[in-house]
């Protein structure tokens, strides 16, 4: 296993993170469909996963309604200093009218309540977990700013934010001495390279680590998927209607053809393949593989000791790629044309 620096923390990550949205709630309709893993499932893959040198673990207060941080708390016992345990914040937690968002009222309520299901006086990364528009940013900062000086919190980042709203917190974090967003967590595929757009040239610029979600496409891109249907009745895409992460599926299939074959080529998964060229992207600090069977997890974890060829990545960065430029980006590059003196 390979570490990579999470941004300027001066703090060391496995490049491979364990996900947990597999962990509880085998009952729930939609949960039940992620994994629905009791605790000693979950405690074999966390297991399996600190036997690989994965010392990185994620998770969310939303997964399954609570139980995921809750079996997460029971499995690590004395293992957990040996992680970086990141949990998120922000999703519906109850019924009640501030069961959700960001308001310093949630935050503190649901820190001390991850905090109880984790059996941890502290969170070493501690995520919000989408924008909060009725919640000024600058009140969500102090609320996380006074949890960090009183130790329940070690580092802040966020998760599916814009490039905006990064930079918009990061200045405000240094203009009033408050702890900044050392991290960003963003949806990243073969099949959706959105974040390469503004995200990832932003985050490169600032400093800040990339944890990369749904590297799979949620399954799609895990080769049990093609034009016809899915190949496993299982999966989470064929058990529910939710489609998530949203993707262009005629895109993806194009994508999916071309991951069989440099698979092929390799005799490995096209769920290695993708992984492997999402560990290679630049920026990129941390992917989160999820599963919910420690044949899936060891599949995901030979990712990190796959490398591709140039002809493999052309092959896949020809396919993925969008096909029609940005704007601004594609202006700014018509823009570099000429800015370099000739050569006399």
């Amino acid at each position: 296993m390979k570490y990579r620096p999470l941004g300027r923390t001066g703090v060391y990550v496995s490049e491979l993170c364990l996900g947990t949205m597999s962990f509880g709630g085998p009952d729930h309709p939609v949960w039940g469909a992620v994994g629905g893993l009791g605790l000693q499932d979950s405690d074999r893959l966390v297991g399996a996963a600190l036997d690989a040198g994965i010392n990185f673990i994620d998770t969310a207060n939303v997964y399954a309604d609570g139980e995921s941080e809750a079996l997460l708390g029971q499995v690590l016992k004395d293992r957990r200093d040996d992680v970086v345990l990141a949990t998120k914040v922000s999703a519906r937690m109850g019924a009640g009218a501030n069961d959700a968002g960001l308001s310093r009222l949630h935050v503190m309520r649901a820190l001390e309540d991850s905090l109880r299901r984790l059996r941890t006086d502290h969170i070493d990364l501690y995520q919000i977990h989408n924008i909060d528009r009725y919640t000024p940013l600058e009140e969500t900062l102090r609320a996380l700013d006074d949890a960090v000086r009183q130790g329940k919190i070690r580092y802040i980042g966020c998760s599916n934010l814009a490039a905006w709203q990064v930079v918009k917190a990061l200045g405000h974090s240094a203009a009033h001495n408050l702890a900044p967003f050392v991290s960003v967590q963003s949806y990243y595929s073969l099949a959706t390279r959105d974040i390469e757009h503004e995200l990832v040239p932003m985050l490169q610029d600032e400093g800040l680590g990339l944890m990369v979600w749904s590297p799979l496409a949620g399954g799609f891109l895990s080769g049990k998927f093609d034009r016809h249907g899915a190949s496993d009745a299982d999966s989470r895409r064929a058990k529910t209607e939710i489609d998530f992460p949203l993707i262009d599926k005629e895109k993806g299939y194009d994508v999916i053809d071309v991951l069989r074959e440099v698979a092929g080529r390799h005799g490995v998964s096209a769920a290695r393949v993708a992984l492997a060229w999402v560990l290679g992207r630049p920026g990129v600090t941390s992917v989160i593989i999820g599963a919910k069977r420690p044949d899936q997890l060891a599949d995901n974890l030979a990712a990190a000791e796959l490398t591709l060829t140039d002809q493999d990545l052309a092959e896949l960065d020809a396919v993925s790629a969008d096909r029609v430029p940005h704007y601004p980006g594609w202006i700014h590059r018509f823009g570099e044309h000429g800015r370099l003196p000739e050569p006399v």
